[in-house]
């Protein structure tokens, strides 16, 4: 075994995202390769503003082309003298463009900071592992919809503080699980749109790439930047090389895109968290009312069939907001460069990226392959012999025999019903005081929990209207 292997992280104690898509593009070989994409897009833009010869770009795409000559181990380890891994990189990158072109290797990172280098490099990964993340909450939704529609009226126990309250359907249920997903989406594609490039130079006044510009060559083609102002054009440049956007401002220290990207990714573990905290709920033996549709086994007990998919979305909605926490902490970052904040976040944003990931692909196939057992709901609705319609008796009664009345009947006939192990229907049906105003038959029939689902499928209706706005942006 060597070295590599023994620090290699394969997701042990993971599972959650191991095999994922997402675990690919938030490794450290996909942050490699977006470190080597940010210095090539800068080096792009200068040369697109006459700030390099033409060539240079390419000289320096060519010497990146092969990312695996970048070996992510040794950039770690060479990391530890000055703090970053872009200090390594430019070492490394410098040597490889020189040896084709030492013309083109002059222009390698020139005016820029590692943390322009680095947090660029973040984004571009962000971008990425957001783009898969759409991609299968738009599969959890799809399958959410055709869940509810298809058991729009289908009754379930509607349980409050862990206990049987009033009926419900199990199409709302499920549409609720979809309103979340979309809700995640909307967040986490709209934070995607805004992801910028980081360009400010060693203190954020962009001086560098003003002093290192040939005379005339300040304004980008078309006169994006005001005033031909060599940094700001060369900041529009950079955003278009990257495909992400233009910031107004170097966010070295003001870190909102990292802390509403972490923001967004709580949202979205918690949200998927609820599917499987309800999951995880109904297909308990004694409820069986859901099961996934390929359960996990048992190192002990072979009968077992464990909700694994829920068991790790709900993990995973226990760590994001503590990582999204860290993220947070990082905007109390001082002075033009912060001396660890800015370090705190590499880690927990990958982290939160790649559990996030994880758990939206358990999620679409948790939702593709839900089973629904409809007889094992009507048969926990009638569990309780009636008592879960007892609000509905009450409503109907109270006209009739005044609601203080009403209400003494039911609660009355409730315990009846419990001590003598009978119907709430048949314990009502004893009481001389209501025989003069319902009728046994009345009684059944009110007591039916099928019946008192309320405005349920309307609302499933109404929630299916909203759709998966939009597609998955390349």
């Amino acid at each position: 075994m060597t070295s590599a292997d023994t620090a290699a992280d394969v997701g042990l104690l993971a599972p959650v995202r191991a095999g994922a898509a997402v675990e690919d593009a938030t490794g450290d070989a996909a942050y490699v390769r977006a470190l080597l994409a940010a210095e090539t897009a800068l080096v792009r833009a200068q040369e697109v503003l006459g700030h390099a010869p033409a060539g240079t770009a390419d000289a320096v795409a060519s010497a990146t082309a092969d990312a695996t000559r970048f070996d992510p181990r040794s950039l770690a380890l060479r990391a530890r003298s000055g703090g970053n891994p872009v200090i390594p990189l430019v070492t490394d990158l410098t040597a490889a463009v020189a040896a084709r072109s030492p013309r083109a290797a002059a222009h390698v990172h020139r005016g820029a900071t590692s943390q322009d280098i680095l947090d660029t490099a973040a984004m571009l990964v962000a971008s990425e592992a957001l783009r898969l993340i759409l991609a299968d909450l738009d599969r959890a939704a799809a399958a959410l919809a055709t869940v509810a529609a298809e058991h729009r009226d289908t009754p379930m126990a509607g349980r409050t503080l862990t206990q049987h309250a009033v009926p419900t359907t199990f199409g709302l249920k499920a549409a609720g699980w979809r309103s979340l997903v979309l809700d995640a989406r909307d967040r986490l594609a709209a934070v995607r749109a805004a992801l910028p490039v980081q360009l400010g130079g060693a203190a954020g006044t962009l001086a560098a790439f003003s002093a290192f510009a040939e005379p005339g060559t300040a304004a980008a083609p078309g006169g994006a930047a005001q005033d031909g102002d060599t940094g700001l054009a060369l900041v529009e440049a950079y955003a278009d090389a990257t495909g992400l956007a233009a910031p107004p401002l170097p966010w070295h220290t003001l870190r909102t895109p990292v802390a509403d990207l972490g923001g967004a990714l709580a949202f979205t573990a918690g949200a998927l968290g609820k599917l499987a905290a309800d999951v995880l709920v109904l297909s308990r033996t004694e409820i069986g009312e859901v099961s996934e549709s390929t359960g996990g086994g048992s190192s002990a007990m072979p009968h077992k069939a464990n909700p694994a998919r829920a068991v790790l979305i709900a993990a995973a909605a226990r760590q994001v907001p503590a990582l999204a926490g860290i993220l947070y902490g990082a905007l109390a970052a001082e002075d033009e460069r912060p001396p660890g904040a800015w370090h705190a976040e590499w880690q927990p944003l990958r982290e939160a990226l790649r559990t996030v990931g994880g758990a939206a692909d358990a999620a679409a196939a948790l939702a593709e392959g839900l089973r629904v057992h409809p007889g094992r709901m009507r048969e926990n609705l009638d569990a309780t012999g009636g008592l879960i319609v007892s609000e509905r008796l009450v409503a109907v009664l109270a006209p009739r025999t005044g609601r203080a009345e009403a209400r003494t009947a039911v609660t009355d006939a409730a315990a009846r019903a419990a001590r003598e192990g009978i119907r709430l229907h048949e314990a009502l049906a004893q009481d001389p005081a209501l025989a003069v105003v319902v009728t046994p038959d009345e009684l059944r029939s009110l007591s039916d929990p099928s019946g008192y689902t309320g405005s349920a499928g309307l609302l499933v209706d109404r929630a299916l209207r909203r759709g998966n706005e939009g597609t998955v942006p390349r």
